[in-house]
């Protein structure tokens, strides 16, 4: 220091990555090293200044160290990251299914990273999880993923899992905001910097198209979600598709209602768009950058609504779109439910516009 308290030198720092763990620093100031004694121990150096560093630049490599340029995030056109992420509860049943389903993903596999959340599970769910990983992500299998997470983490939730109770109305607000919850510590422990889309899929589907990933990316849009059926024959031999809750009349059109009943006629308007204010949690594609900015499945009551109903409300709030598929059809296994939770609510949303 000079006698008013001014530096006599000074040393710049510029990091730059040169590997996924290691960074180089390149330092320009003085030609001396800054832990040289200077003259009489203290006091201005004797020699100027200098622009620049003669020295060799000094490379500090430690795995401790990581540099993520969030800006010039690139990514290849077909090569794009998914994280496909589902919470498990009781879900031993179902996970042969839903594994033979992933397994027959057309999106290349080694592009996709799986992440699974058990919680508050009273069956073998964790076991037969590690199981299914184990001979999905065996060496031998060429088309394994790219990686697999399973996370452990209960949250005290002892409703019941039986169907009618589950699904009746009075349960809907504690076990929602449950749920939601859930999908939170699952997507903040599993988003990865190089995830450019999360996928949502419940275990429970039992029948979808393999292309599903890619058909829905390449809509591009903030949102989307395709139609949600499940197969069961009625009084009149027709198939039921849908479901809604009859005590709770949103006066809304529902995309369950907004499908052609022919199928060449939803073949042919396969792709087409509507807009949507509230979604289910059954299959979603993200843009990672949604959830990134902050956009979750609040476990609270937000504009009224929560879990995925309150996730699409948040994300309208903020200036996203959130897009449905009515066409396109993915089958969620029947839940059993009585014929009174569908009775007279397609005649309901097609008076609607639905």
């Amino acid at each position: 220091m000079d006698g008013i308290g001014r530096p006599s030198s000074y040393v710049t720092c510029l990091e730059q990555t040169i590997s996924e763990t290691h960074s180089r620093f390149l330092c320009s100031g003085p030609g001396n090293s800054p832990t040289t004694p200077q003259p009489n121990g203290e006091g201005p150096s004797s020699q100027p200044p200098e622009l620049h560093n003669p020295h060799e630049p000094l490379i500090v490599e430690s795995p401790s160290i990581e540099y993520i340029d969030l800006d010039n995030t690139s990514f290849t056109k077909g090569e794009d990251r998914v994280l496909v992420l589902t919470p498990l509860r009781d879900a031993a049943t179902h996970l042969d299914t839903h594994f033979r389903l992933l397994s027959e993903l057309t999106y290349f596999h080694r592009n996709i990273d799986l992440a699974f959340l058990v919680g508050d599970s009273e069956d073998d769910t964790l076991a037969v999880l590690q199981d299914e990983i184990k001979r999905l992500q065996a060496p031998s299998n060429p088309f394994r993923f790219h990686s697999v997470m399973i996370i452990e983490k209960d949250f005290g939730d002892n409703l019941s899992q039986d169907v009618e109770e589950r699904h009746s109305f009075k349960s809907q607000g504690a076990r929602r905001k449950g749920i939601g919850r859930a999908r939170n510590y699952l997507l903040y422990a599993a988003l990865k910097p190089e995830h450019r889309w999360v996928y949502w899929r419940d275990v429970d589907i039992v029948e979808n198209p393999e292309t599903v990933i890619e058909d829905l990316m390449r809509h591009d849009r903030d949102v989307i979600v395709p139609n949600i059926w499940f197969h069961r024959i009625g009084t009149d031999g027709k198939e039921i598709e849908g479901r809604c809750y009859k005590e709770y009349r949103t006066h809304r059109s529902y995309l369950n209602w907004m499908a052609h009943d022919n199928r060449k006629k939803r073949l042919k308007h396969l792709h087409d768009e509507v807009p949507l204010d509230g979604i289910g949690g059954v299959n979603i594609l993200v843009k990672a950058d949604v959830h990134r900015a902050g956009i979750n499945f609040p476990c609270y009551a937000f504009e009224n609504q929560a879990d995925t109903e309150g996730f699409a409300a948040m994300a309208k709030r903020a200036g996203y779109g959130v897009w449905g598929l009515p066409n396109y059809v993915v089958w969620h296994v029947d839940t059993e439910e009585k014929e009174g939770n569908l009775k007279g609510k397609k005649e309901e949303g097609k008076k609607k516009g639905g």
